[in-house]
């Protein structure tokens, strides 16, 4: 039993560093536009942002740990290795793609690299794909209408914020645009907290079920705190590479654009949290800045960037379940681990 609670243990505390590089490697989402627009310094965009990722476990309802957890693999056939397996494959992607400074999602990869593992270890009945609204198809829908909100209502709240400042002074117009991205930089990394950490809530949860630390699936309140301080200190750290794809690369943004990309990711989010279903920050706010971009002229937008980027979103599923399955395969050869 002690050596169980050990092995638990070690795999806690990976899916914690899971978690802090999932901070690191969406850093970039958070602090993007209010750094490109020079609202803030880096320091002080990371210190802003971390700090609204953590106290997001306050206004954020939780539905989302209960999808990765119970709703999308069937936690009858996992088993710690498979979380371990899961988790390891998900740090894997993220530190590849944070190499080459590809905003990929951290969330996709830690749904695939899981998954993964888990149809090797169970083969396809370990996915839960029955009923048409199940985790895999709110999931996977949301890979295409998330950004797509968030790019629409970039769109139109650029549109209506160039009429209400119309013949307006510009020096008027930035000062409240500044204070104004504020506001909505910290709505945003409110929304990256409380849909990213959940993420790792449910497979920590699901792994104590499955260790038998836990008979049923609810979340501890110490899990809960430690997901949250882990993104948020992941954030701190910063992901400078994605930062500068981000907020230079795809267009030039004003703190004007920055506001309402900002705003439009964040509703994005919320509505998506609300609904339980994990979405990935990094889709829905290259969405927003698109969006907003836009609004201005179609080829104020990289749109080659931004292809490039959609390209990495296309595969992080399969390639983070690749790196999951044979993870779990060469952990099956571990006598004891399979």
């Amino acid at each position: 039993m002690d050596s169980n609670l050990f092995y638990i243990g070690f795999i806690v505390l990976l899916a914690l560093a899971f978690d802090f590089t999932n901070g690191m490697h969406d850093a970039a989402n958070s602090i993007s536009t209010i750094v490109s627009t020079r609202v803030l310094t880096p320091k002080q965009a990371v210190l802003w942002a971390a700090f609204f990722n953590f106290i997001a476990f306050m206004v954020v309802p939780h539905a989302v740990a209960s999808t990765i957890g119970k709703g999308m693999i069937d936690i009858s056939i996992v088993t710690p290795t498979v979380v371990l397996a899961g988790v390891a494959g998900a740090i894997a992607w993220n530190m590849i793609t944070w190499y080459f400074g590809l905003p990929s999602s951290s969330s996709h990869a830690l749904i695939g690299a899981y998954a993964g593992a888990a149809l090797v270890k169970g083969g396809f009945d370990a996915l839960l794909l029955e009923g048409w609204l199940n985790g895999w198809t709110k999931t996977i829908s949301f890979i295409v209408i998330a950004p797509l909100i968030g790019l629409v209502l970039g769109y139109f709240l650029k549109v209506i914020t160039s009429w209400i400042i119309y013949r307006r002074k510009l020096e008027k117009v930035n000062k409240w645009s500044r204070i104004l991205q504020l506001f909505s930089a910290a709505a945003f990394s409110l929304g990256h907290g409380g849909n990213d950490a959940q993420k790792t809530m449910g497979i920590i949860t699901s792994l104590l079920v499955t260790g038998g630390v836990l008979t049923d699936f609810a979340v501890p309140w110490w899990v809960m705190i430690s997901a949250y301080t882990a993104i948020a200190l992941g954030t701190v750290s910063g992901g400078w590479r994605i930062v500068k794809t981000m907020g230079q690369k795809i267009t030039k943004l004003r703190p004007i654009d920055g506001f309402c990309a900002e705003t439009a990711a964040a509703a994005s989010i919320f509505t998506s949290t609300y609904l339980g279903i994990p979405v990935s920050t990094t889709h829905v706010i290259t969405g927003a800045i698109a969006g907003a971009g836009s609004a201005n002229r179609l080829s104020a937008v990289r749109w080659g960037v931004t292809t490039r980027i959609v390209w990495a979103w296309i595969f992080t599923i399969p390639a983070a379940a690749l790196i999951g399955a044979f993870i779990y395969f060469m952990l099956g050869l571990i006598p004891g681990l399979a």
